[in-house]
Parts: structure tokens; sequence; C-alpha cells
């Protein structure tokens, strides 16, 4: 079953990647923290970019966390070189302070699996904004999830959706989840624009890292998924009201795999498992202004 609606716990909502001042981000950081606390998130991670003309940072919010507000730390790592030969962008949330920077010989790859044993949870970022290609995502293989949704890459190029290079790992078998994020750099509104819902017992740093290492939660751009369960041969889907709600999956030579449920208002949908010839599906909620919430995989028998 999908962690998210099985652990025990509360949602808490957060962004998982955005910038500030410490590097090519318009706003400080305790200015960061206070805009998304004023905006109802419950947690944020600046993850600001490991570069060495910034410094490598990696942002201390900690002064900024409330009773009812948190932060995870973490960078945005980069390392030579992906398959068109820039630069590796490599999310990292709960990466340690004291994390060095990337050897000269060092690989993307190599210093995505450094900052994994290191305890962080690792994001393929932006695939499409930089068209990361098909072996670059197998050559990251430390990666926990891939970002299906950067909101700062489609507002200013039209590229923030990651789900085709998503989609051809999970057929692969890879065991990934998917993760919608700002991006936030505080420019032509590129904030608040995706996001993710953990499931988690308490907003603690620990508890949150742990739900996202766990792939408790699913990632949204504004609908709400209350639940979802598996009865017999159908999968459950409840939501707040949606104008579609569909179990997408692999692409088998007989049929194309994609269960839907169409109509306005839709809060309920039981959508067919039976079709499913691969080994995975995934679930997306539509909303009446096209905005999408995201599942992680559902692994199937």
């Amino acid at each position: 079953m999908l962690a998210a609606f099985s652990a025990p716990g509360q949602f808490f909502k957060g962004n998982v990647h955005g910038h500030s001042t410490n590097s090519d981000g318009r706003q400080t950081p305790d200015r960061v923290c206070a805009l998304y606390r004023d905006a109802g998130y419950d947690f944020v991670a600046i993850t600001d970019h490991f570069r060495p003309n910034y410094g490598y940072p990696i942002t201390d919010t900690r002064a900024f966390r409330d009773a009812g507000f948190t932060t995870l730390i973490g960078a945005e790592l980069h390392a030579p070189a992906t398959a068109r030969g820039v630069d590796w962008h490599i999310l990292a949330v709960g990466l340690p302070f004291g994390f060095a920077p990337p050897a000269p010989e060092e690989t993307g790859p190599e210093l995505a699996w450094r900052a994994r044993h290191a305890g962080a949870f690792i994001g393929l970022a932006h695939p499409h904004w930089y068209q990361l290609t098909i072996e670059d995502g197998r050559a990251l293989d430390a990666a926990h999830a891939v970002e299906v949704y950067n909101h700062t890459s489609q507002v200013h190029t039209d590229r923030g959706d990651g789900l085709v290079m998503y989609d051809a790992l999970l057929s692969e078998g890879r065991k990934l989840n998917a993760l919608a994020v700002d991006d936030s750099h505080w420019k032509n509104g590129d904030a608040f624009g995706g996001w993710v819902m953990v499931k988690a017992q308490t907003n603690t740093p620990e508890a949150l890292l742990a739900a996202l290492h766990a792939g408790a939660y699913y990632s949204t751009q504004g609908p709400e998924i209350a639940d979802i369960r598996v009865e017999g041969d159908e999968l459950v889907v409840s939501c707040s009201p949606a104008s579609a709600i569909m179990a997408l999956g692999p692409v088998s030579d007989s049929a194309r795999e994609h269960a839907p449920v169409g109509g306005p208002g839709l809060t309920q949908a039981r959508l067919e498992l039976a079709s499913f010839k691969g080994n995975w599906c995934r679930v997306t909620v539509v909303d009446d202004r096209g905005r999408r919430a995201w599942t992680n995989p559902l692994w199937l028998p």
C-alpha cells in the first residue's frame, strides 16, 4: 500500500527546493521562511546552490523554527557532467552541516551517493529544464525521487514537467518517488506553485526527513488526496473536488494502461487494477483549474 495513506500521523505541507540570497535567490533566508510560514506551509527547505562562487553554502535555518513551523537543511549540489556536458543539479535534503565540497574528480552520481550516505534525501532536479537524457537518469542511481513538477522551470521556461523521465525510469524498475517543488528564486511569481504533503506524527525535522525517505508523502499543485486504498481489484481514491482522477502505468503491447474517471466535482473514484500488466501504477488527480496532484507509485505483484 502507499505509505502516504497507510502511515500513522497527519499531513504537513512543505517546499523542499528553494533558494535565498545565500546563492541566487532574491530573499534572505529569514524572509524566505517567513513567506512560507505566512502562506500556510508547515515546513521549508532552503537548498542554495552548493557552488564555489557562493562559498558552498548549507543555509542554516534553525533559528527560524517555532512551535508551528520547522525547516529542513539542504543544498542543491553540482558536479560535472551530464550527457550534454553541463553540471548536474542534485537536490539533497537533510544534508549535514560540514558536508565537504566536491573533489575535482568527483562526478555528479558520485557526489549524489556521498550525500545519500551522509543521510540526505536525494532528488533528481528539474530533468526537463536542462534536458537530462534517460542515460543521465539511469546514471544518477542514488536518487530517491524525481521532480515531476518544478514551478520555477514552468514559470520561466515552460519546462516544469518531469513525468516523461519519471515514468521511463519506473518502467525500467527503478524504485523512485515523485516530487513537486517550487525551486523558488523569488523572481516573477516562482513560489507557491508546487509542494509536498508529508505524512508524519510530528512536524519535526527528524520525522519529516524519515517520512520523505519512506515515501510517506504525495505531491501537488493544489488538489488534496485524503486517502487511497486497495479494495479487491480496485483502487479507491478520495480527494478534494476534482474534474479527473486517473491511474497510470506502463504502456504494454496489448493496452495503454490508464484507468480514468472524469466529471465535475469528483471526490471519490474506483479505478480498476486489472488492466495494469506492468508492475506499477500511480494516481493523478486534476482539479477544475487544471492543477494536478501525484502519488508515488504503487508497486503491483
